[in-house]
C-alpha cells in the first residue's frame, strides 16, 4: 500500500495533470477561463479572493522552501532548527488562517448568492471539497506537529527527503509511510488536487497576460452625428475610412 500510495500516485496525478492541461490548451481553449461570476456579486468577492489568492501565494512558498530546500542548505545559512520552525510555523499559520477564510467567504458565497450558486458547476463542488480538505488537514497536521501531538516528527527529514527523491525517480515512500496520519491525508489531498486542476476553473494558475503587453492599442472614435445621421444602423463591424 505504501509503494502505491506514495511511489505511484505522485506520478500518476502529475499525468494527468500535465496530460489535461495540454488537452485543455488544444481543444478548449475557450473555456480555459475562472469562470468569474463578479457581475453577480462583488463585495464578498472584493474580501475574500484578495485573502485566499495572497495566502495561498505564500503557502505554496512555503512549501516549496519546506519541501524542495534540504536542511544542510539553511544550517550552511546559519539558521538553527528552532529559527526555522518558529519562522515556518509563525508565517505558515498566518498565510493558512488567510487562504483559508478567503476560501471560506468564497464558498459562502457561493452558496448563499442565488446567482453565484446557479453559476456553479459540478466540477467546483469536487474542486472545493478537495482544497478545503488539504487546507484543513495541511493546518491540522501543522498544529499537531507544533504541540508535539505527533511525537518527535521532523518533517524535514522524512517528507520532505521522500518529496524530492520523486525527482529522481526513486521514491523513498517508505519515509512517507513513516509519516504521522495528518501529514499522509493531506498530501493525498494536495495530490488529488493536482489531478483535478485541469478540469476545473483551477485551470486559470497557468495563465499569464503575456499577449496583453504586445496587442495592438484599441483605438475608441467618437461617432460624428454628421455622418451617421442618413445612415441606418447595422450589426457588426464597420471599415474605418
Amino acid at each position: 500500500m505504501d509503494l502505491l500510495l506514495w511511489g505511484v500516485l505522485p506520478y500518476v496525478s502529475i499525468a494527468l495533470l500535465v496530460a489535461g492541461v495540454l488537452w485543455r490548451a488544444r481543444y478548449d481553449r475557450f473555456g480555459w477561463t475562472t469562470h468569474s461570476s463578479q457581475v453577480h456579486e462583488s463585495r464578498l468577492l472584493r474580501i475574500g479572493s484578495p485573502l485566499f489568492h495572497f495566502g495561498m501565494a505564500f503557502v505554496v512558498l512555503g512549501h516549496v522552501v519546506g519541501l524542495v530546500i534540504p536542511q544542510s542548505w539553511t544550517d550552511a545559512a546559519g539558521v538553527d532548527d528552532h529559527t526555522y520552525h518558529l519562522l515556518a510555523v509563525s508565517t505558515g499559520a498566518v498565510a493558512g488562517i488567510a487562504a483559508a477564510a478567503g476560501i471560506g467567504l468564497l464558498v459562502y458565497r457561493r452558496l448563499k448568492v442565488p446567482a453565484v450558486r446557479r453559476a456553479t458547476l459540478r466540477s467546483d463542488h469536487l474542486m472545493y471539497t478537495f482544497l478545503l480538505g488539504a487546507m484543513v488537514l495541511g493546518l491540522t497536521a501543522t498544529i499537531l506537529n507544533s504541540t508535539g501531538a505527533t511525537g518527535d516528527y521532523n518533517y524535514r527529514g522524512g517528507i520532505s527527503l521522500w518529496f524530492r527523491s520523486l525527482f529522481t525517480f526513486q521514491p523513498d515512500y517508505h519515509l512517507m509511510g513513516a509519516a504521522p496520519l495528518a501529514f499522509q491525508l493531506h498530501i493525498l489531498f494536495g495530490f488529488t488536487l493536482f489531478a483535478l486542476i485541469p478540469y476545473s476553473r483551477l485551470v486559470h494558475i497557468f495563465s499569464a497576460p503575456v499577449q496583453y503587453l504586445f496587442r495592438p492599442y484599441v483605438v475608441y472614435r467618437r461617432r460624428d452625428p454628421a455622418l451617421t445621421a442618413n445612415r441606418a444602423d447595422r450589426r457588426g463591424w464597420e471599415r474605418v475610412r
